[in-house]
């Protein structure tokens, strides 16, 4: 491709970005199958600290104290249980970087296997995508940044400012290896994430508080059920009380967030109810999800479903008596947005897309759920996403990303970073 304005030292840089390479890279990393909270998550560090140390950069390979790090008011919350955890930031040289690129290395279970059409950790090659679990979401982005780095340093060309790359654990369950890396003292002026973006660049993130909720019954024999009261059946109207907050809470939503369907969605996971066949429930208990728009104060959206329980239970005779209890549990993941006034970030990744591709500047928008974005910008760091991907793929058994999507979303990292660092 001719690309235009394009400096002699862009294009000796560009010229090291190779899809083969790329390809190869991705598929290894896919099959280390690092669910959160696996040992495999702490393996994948400790494998990509070994390429980064073999590009130069000074490595930062550190373990987690989790009981440290977990009795911090402020700590984010997890779901899959640790016992071990190892943070990882490569830099260039000393000093504050001027730019960080960040990604996740955890990934979710694959789930169901015979929805899969292959191995979801085999990382399968099909025509010019690339299958599996953690494809998108978000190793391609994880490999892009290694490739941009070793892009530039293959090129010979020195950078005067200094960069980072940070690879975090744990953001699937709430953010531990963001929040621990942060805690560390490693920072940055600005901030890439590479999530799965869609072309598009994302300003914005709306939180997810996980919750769970405890709904009492009273158990007897199924042939006498007229004697107690199923603890399923008294979780109709709270279920039918959190669909209309959900609707509620979505009537007028930040612009960012204007093309979703959903933009702050409030849903139920996970149902447990009943140990016997034969005998009426005497416990119900749900987890779900709470979405918090951007720029809500977390505090003030858990208030506001818990009082919708206790609206609806105070409606009902037995509920009235016998209340059903809400805890916050798991990931509890604020909104996040992109700092006001700060445009530089902002322009310079949309000019590199433009650059790349020979196209438009890339949209903006916020996404609808959540990520470590939030926690770099409550930091006081300017970050955003930009990644290769389809989110839309994510967490399920068709998760695969484009080729072409993965190069380009390389080489315009190799831009943002000469051009941030000269």
């Amino acid at each position: 491709m001719p690309y235009r304005d394009l400096s002699d030292r862009e294009l000796r840089a560009l010229a090291f970005v190779d899809e083969r390479e790329l390809v190869r890279d991705l598929v290894e990393l896919v099959s280390v199958p690092s669910i959160s909270g696996s040992d495999a998550e702490c393996d994948v560090q400790h494998r990509l600290a070994k390429q980064l140390g073999e590009l130069g950069l000074d490595v930062d390979l550190w373990q987690l104290d989790l009981d440290r790090l977990t009795a911090d008011p402020a700590f984010p919350g997890w779901e899959a249980p640790r016992t071990e955890s190892w943070g990882l930031v490569a830099a260039s040289g000393p000093g504050e970087p001027e730019l960080v690129l960040q990604g996740h290395v955890d990934v979710v279970p694959p789930g169901d296997l015979g929805a899969w059409r292959a191995d979801p950790f085999g990382g399968t090659v099909t025509g010019r995508r690339v299958h599996g679990r953690g494809t998108c979401d978000m190793k391609a982005g994880v490999v892009a940044n290694l490739a941009a780095v070793r892009a530039v340093r293959a090129a010979g060309i020195a950078l005067t400012r200094p960069y980072a790359v940070q690879l975090v654990v744990g953001e699937e369950d709430g953010g531990l290896g963001a929040f621990a890396t942060l805690e560390r003292g490693h920072r940055g002026r600005a901030c890439i994430i590479t999530e799965p973006t869609s072309g598009t660049i994302t300003t914005a993130n709306a939180g997810a508080l996980t919750f769970e909720l405890r709904v009492p019954g009273a158990a007897t024999h199924a042939s006498t059920s007229y004697a107690g009261v199923s603890a399923l059946e008294k979780f109709w109207p709270l279920h039918a009380a959190l669909a209309a907050l959900e609707a509620r809470r979505n009537r007028d939503v930040h612009p960012l967030m204007a093309e979703y369907p959903l933009a702050y969605p409030l849903s139920i996971g996970k149902v447990g109810c009943g140990d016997w066949a034969s005998t009426v429930p005497d416990l119900l208990v749900a987890e779900g999800r709470l979405g918090v728009a951007l720029g809500e104060d977390p505090d003030d959206a858990r208030a506001e479903l818990e009082e919708a329980i206790a609206e609806a239970a105070c409606a009902d005779l037995w509920l009235r008596d016998h209340a059903p209890t809400v805890a916050w549990t798991g990931g509890q993941f604020a909104s996040g947005q992109y700092a006001e006034g700060s445009s530089a970030l902002l322009d310079l990744v949309a000019t590199a897309h433009a650059d790349v591709t020979q196209g438009p500047r890339p949209r903006e928008r916020g996404a609808p759920y959540g990520s470590d974005l939030r926690l770099y910008a409550a930091a006081g760091i300017p970050t955003l996403h930009y990644g290769p991907g389809d989110v839309r793929l994510a967490h399920g058994p068709q998760e695969a990303v484009d080729v072409d999507e993965l190069v380009a979303v390389t080489e315009s990292l190799v831009l943002a970073l000469m051009r941030a660092c000269r």
